[in-house]
């Protein structure tokens, strides 16, 4: 018998404001279009906005991994899917032209910080060109009146402070990735006052914690390294294992960015047309060997993990964000602590793995996700 892909009750209490779901009365008809739709995230996203009644577009590359949430969940006889690189500004133009959404989220990126150090001008490129080049073509799309730009919470100068960034912070970055993060936090507020302002269009930015979930298959990523050691027998190699980052399901800053654009459509849009932090709580910021430690214990079978004795290029030690704003101002909290996030990461890749359908298996979870707010 297969794990269940719902949640069981966390042996933590949850918090008092749980934060209100998405608006199914808003987004229902809703043209949306998602960068970064073929990714592990925007599979989620938009799978969630399906569930929503949205009318869906994407634009992106092509999965990035074998096998990918994309195919597996059948993510493209759902949505209106645009397989385009966001550095061909024309190719981003065409797309907004053709699905003239009201909303958008952008979330494609170079999202891994080693392939920065591997290939830089490819990162700054895609994170910092591409941004301008949907931001350019929102400009030239009047049906735009959202747009919600994702970040990362690496987009801060890191300090290796004990508490948490808040989005008054300065931006920075030690490595490629995290400096391109900074810049696009930059672009996106340029375009902002310069631009979207003046013809009333609302510009957010997000900036979310490190993310786990049930089909994440990415190269290079922790869980999705841990799955595939454990699934195979073997030991997995880690890299930093003291180092904290802010955990938190896929879910979490998912619900936040859906609020978000939600504020910015309203009448008094304007004042939610800043940079917005979604993170876990402070005792979820955890270091790497609890998690592989916790994900072994959910996986429900023997599994080990080894010290890497290669030398890999500087990462930050010590980063989490401070979600306060968010959750005076958009009424959204966190749903569930990160042993039950590994609980629900490990149940889904169990039966997923045992023939359940990934489509099923991801709406399940949104479904259970939904409920642990009434």
């Amino acid at each position: 018998m297969q794990p269940s892909p719902f949640p069981q009750p966390s042996p933590f209490p949850l918090p008092r404001t749980r934060g209100p779901n998405p608006d199914p009365a808003f987004w229902a008809g809703r043209r949306v279009l998602v960068t970064g739709h073929t990714g592990f995230k925007g599979g989620w996203l938009c799978l969630w906005l399906e569930r929503l009644g949205a009318r869906v577009s994407g634009l992106a590359l092509a999965p990035d991994s074998t096998p990918s949430l994309f195919a597996t969940a059948g993510l493209g006889t759902g949505l209106d899917s645009h397989l385009a690189d966001i550095r061909d500004p024309a190719a981003v133009q065409a797309c907004l032209t053709a699905t003239a959404p009201e909303v958008v989220i952008h979330m494609a990126a170079q999202a891994l910080v080693r392939a920065s150090y591997r290939d830089p001008l490819a990162t700054y490129a895609t994170n910092v060109m591409g941004t301008a080049h949907v931001l350019e073509a929102v400009r030239a799309t009047p049906s735009v009146r959202a747009v919600v730009v994702v970040t990362s919470d690496k987009a801060y100068a890191n300090r290796e402070w004990p508490w948490g960034y808040r989005e008054t912070e300065a931006l920075g970055g030690h490595d490629p990735y995290s400096s391109s993060k900074g810049c696009t936090e930059l672009v996106a507020a340029a375009y902002r006052a310069s631009f979207l302002a003046q013809r009333d269009c609302r510009l957010a930015t997000a900036r979310a914690g490190n993310v786990i979930g049930g089909g994440d298959w990415s190269e290079d990523r922790l869980v999705p390294d841990i799955v595939r050691a454990f699934a195979r027998g073997d030991s997995v190699e880690i890299r930093a294992p003291h180092a904290t980052r802010p955990w938190q399901h896929v879910l979490e800053p998912l619900s936040g960015y859906l609020r978000l654009a939600e504020c910015l459509s309203g009448a008094d849009g304007a004042r939610y047309a800043e940079a917005w932090n979604f993170g876990p709580a402070d005792e979820d910021c955890r270091p790497v060997a609890h998690l592989v430690d916790a994900l072994a214990q959910a996986w429900g079978s023997e599994a080990l993990w080894h010290l890497s004795e290669a030398i890999h290029p500087h990462e930050a030690t010590f980063l989490k964000v401070d979600s306060a704003k968010a959750r005076t101002h958009l009424g959204w909290d966190r749903r569930l602590r990160l042993d039950a996030a590994l609980a629900w990461t490990a149940a889904w890749h169990r039966a997923q793995a045992g023939g359940a359908c990934a489509r099923d298996l991801t709406l399940a979870q949104i479904g259970a996700y939904e409920a642990l707010a009434a």
